[in-house]
């Protein structure tokens, strides 16, 4: 690797309240709050959504009815074929 072409990493602590967990990574992120860590300094970024609060992850994620949709569309428009049907 080139030397000086890489921004500097920091160590950082993502904190996520709304699922009340942190994790500790290295980012070119910074803030102006730090916390010392096992004698580290680590900068503190606060999350909105992470992997442990994310609908997706934790399994409360609403599906959409796609057939009702699709009957919907066909009441709306007289009952007419989509493109691609018959």
């Amino acid at each position: 690797m080139k030397n000086e072409i890489h921004p500097e990493q920091h160590p950082v602590v993502y904190i996520d309240p709304t699922a009340e967990i942190e994790f500790i990574s290295r980012s070119t992120q910074t803030s102006d709050t730090t916390r010392d860590i096992d004698g580290v300094e680590h900068y503190e970024l606060r999350l909105e959504i992470s992997s442990a609060s994310h609908p997706f992850y934790t399994g409360k994620q609403h599906f959409i009815d796609t057939a009702g949709r699709i009957e919907k569309f066909r009441k709306k428009y007289g009952g007419k074929a989509l493109p691609g049907e018959k």
